[in-house]
């Protein structure tokens, strides 16, 4: 039987400023720097599209993405998809270090 393709995703999610208003985002970012994005890192087997779709109309949504959700930044992860899940887990990971370590506000659940 034929292997199937990767088909595991990351993608990073634009949050309106006003997540910053949210204790639980506030106390995950004390780095935050003033300025710099706030987003939502997350992975899938799903097309990134889809995917932000899905959270914006409250499936398996994460709240913030839910309340706060703008649009995807495929330019934070175009680059490393698609690849398999447990990929995919470790780089959902090490993406919101990298975006935190860059001063960016993150929520990766």
């Amino acid at each position: 039987m034929p292997r199937r393709p990767h088909h595991h995703h990351v993608y990073v999610i634009a949050l309106a400023d006003q997540v910053w208003n949210e204790p639980a985002f506030r106390k995950a970012n004390p780095e935050h720097q003033l300025g710099k994005p706030c987003v939502y890192v997350g992975m899938t087997g799903l097309d990134p599209d889809v995917r932000f779709d899905k959270h914006k109309a409250g499936i398996q949504a994460n709240r913030f993405v839910f309340k706060y959700g703008l649009s995807l930044l495929p330019a934070l992860y175009e680059v490393y998809n698609p690849m398999p899940y447990e990929a995919a887990r470790e780089m959902e990971v090490e993406l919101a270090i990298d975006l935190r370590q860059r001063g960016f506000g993150v929520w990766q659940a």
